[in-house]
């Protein structure tokens, strides 16, 4: 049995009843095709029984990546409900509000999470426990349960995600079982992905890159899935092996992290042949498939659907792909479209105050709205166009060079700069294991480059390699260097810049400065804090290094 040309997700479940190929690997058991499409229907007419009615067909998950999870998506698409992946890094009242905003009726999840929930209020929600007795007994009298897809549609949603924001509440993305079966086929044909191929799932199964660039490709192939409970750097590898994973996807410093385990001369003998994600970057994934053999393909994509770039052959290093028709950078001031980005023969860009701006999908967009939210879906629909919030410059070929967020972008001495670009000139930097940069305010007026280093830092050896980058802008050498034993992550492994942007110089780390002027660097002190700042600068609350009258740590 091969692949389905369902238009719903609840046609792709119900195809693997029958199929008795080994479908999901989960921590030394395994279930086959039809037992998992056998769960799902199960759970389905649970759930039916367990909506009340008139209410939203909404259930929570807030689980680790077991079985569980992919039987409950399945279980929600036979179903016609939709599942909101709930972040289990959140906390009390935030918690609460992710579940209560998205109406959620029933709320799975698993003993490990139980003290999550403690003093949480959550009135009207049904709790189902995976890993007890009772939700045995509950689901035993299903049993007989067959996949009935007569209650979904393309068009019925299905997924509520929260895309996660540098600041205000999470927003629920939206995502109908058509979108999710149709952007399954695009990437099992973009990567030649088919039944014989094992997909690793390691990424959080609550964020949308799990579920729509790994689950739902295996779905549309009947792929066997191999899960794991959560993110490990040094299982990877050995994962990879005794699953026989052939295809995987990441997000944030998740390869980093891989990269950092100890490495081995076999390496390269693993049946891997894909990995398909988002900032790698170009240093780490080159690093990764010299180490590894295998090609990562860096592609972008909003997380709400409104707009992606496909990687292609061809596409220039440093490029993410070409930009299909209506794919535009436009200048989010005026409107205008920003003239094509010129680079000189070392790659640095020459014209970055024109040419980035903010990439606008002015064709169809897939975008499907937020849960409860008109003022951020206006926010995104401007001019009925796709505002994605992302910033780009597109060269005279057409490719598009992805420059950070739109909240990223630097003004430094009148001059536009993209922190993106910054990191990836300083992650060439051979004792950096994560680079991230951000601004921080300039005394006088507009920014500073500030950036965070976690691994070893010299600052003699560090002054000296920013000298010998080529295409690094006289304007983009930061004047702050912090350097931490370890980034601070997000739930999906991507760096907290929101976090270390908050703190900026004022932190527990250790700071490095670069005085004005001077081209090399020293460490940050009280004193040095008055002439960082300036007298003009606003309150941001008490310093560490005065609140405990030390200067900051050193190693």
């Amino acid at each position: 049995m091969g692949a389905t040309t369902g238009r719903t997700v609840a046609e792709l479940v119900a195809a693997r009843w029958g199929d008795h190929r080994p479908g999901l690997w989960f921590e030394g058991g395994v279930l086959t095709r039809h037992e998992v499409a056998a769960g799902a229907a199960v759970r389905a007419a649970l759930l039916a029984d367990l909506l009340p009615a008139g209410a939203e067909p909404h259930i929570g998950v807030l689980l680790d990546n077991t079985p569980e999870y992919p039987m409950w998506l399945s279980a929600a698409a036979l179903a016609g409900a939709a599942v909101a992946g709930i972040n289990p890094t959140r906390r009390g009242p935030e918690l609460a509000r992710d579940i209560l905003h998205t109406e959620c009726r029933v709320l799975v999840t698993e003993r490990a999470h139980l003290p999550l929930l403690r003093g949480v209020d959550l009135p009207g929600v049904r709790l189902l426990v995976t890993d007890t007795a009772d939700y045995a007994d509950l689901l035993a009298p299903y049993a007989g349960a067959r996949p009935d897809t007569s209650r979904a549609a393309p068009h019925d949603r299905l997924l509520l995600y929260f895309t996660s924001g540098s600041t205000g509440a999470p927003k629920a993305a939206l995502c109908s079982q058509g979108r999710l079966a149709a952007a399954g086929r695009s990437l099992a044909g973009q990567f030649s992905l088919g039944p014989d191929d094992v997909h690793y799932v390691c990424m959080p199964l609550f964020h949308g890159n799990a579920v729509i660039a790994d689950w739902a490709p295996a779905l549309v192939t009947g792929a066997a899935v191999a899960l794991r409970r959560r993110f490990s750097a040094s299982r990877f590898l050995p994962d990879v092996r005794r699953y026989g994973a052939t295809y995987f996807t990441y997000v944030g410093r998740a390869i980093q992290y891989v990269l950092a385990t100890e490495p081995h001369p076999e390496d390269c003998d693993n049946p891997l042949r894909l990995g398909f994600g988002t900032e790698a970057g170009a240093v780490d994934a080159a690093a990764f498939e010299r180490r590894f053999g295998v090609r990562l393909v860096e592609g972008y994509g909003s997380s709400e659907g409104g707009a992606a770039v496909q990687w292609s052959p061809g596409t220039p290093a440093g490029a993410v792909g070409r930009a299909t028709p209506g794919l535009v950078v436009l200048d989010p001031e005026t409107g205008r479209e920003c003239p094509p980005a010129r680079f000189d023969a070392a790659g640095r860009l020459l014209n970055g105050d024109e040419a980035i701006g903010e990439l606008v999908n002015q064709g169809p967009s897939p975008f499907e709205g937020y849960w409860r939210n008109p003022a951020a879906e206006a926010e995104r629909r401007r001019d009925g166009w796709y505002w994605t919030g992302d910033l780009f410059c597109r060269d005279a070929e057409g490719y598009l060079h992805f420059a950070g967020r739109t909240d990223d972008r630097l003004r430094v001495d009148g001059e536009n700069l993209a922190a993106a670009m910054i990191e990836n000139i300083l992650a060439r930097y051979e004792g950096a294991a994560a680079v991230c940069v951000y601004a921080v305010p300039d005394p006088v007026t507009g920014d500073q480059v500030m950036a965070t280093v976690a691994g070893g830092f010299d600052p003699l050896s560090f002054a000296e390699f920013l000298l010998a980058q080529p295409d690094l802008g006289t304007k983009m050498a930061p004047r702050f260097v912090r350097v931490t034993d370890r980034m601070p992550v997000t739930a999906t492994n991507k760096i907290h810049r929101a976090a270390l942007r908050r703190e900026g110089f004022r932190c527990a780390d250790p700071v490095w400065w670069r005085p004005p002027g001077k081209a090399t660097y020293r460490l940050l002190t009280g004193e040095d804090l008055e002439h960082a700042e300036g007298p003009l600068a606003p309150t941001r609350g008490p310093s560490p290094v005065r609140r405990q009258g030390l200067e900051p740590r050193t190693r």
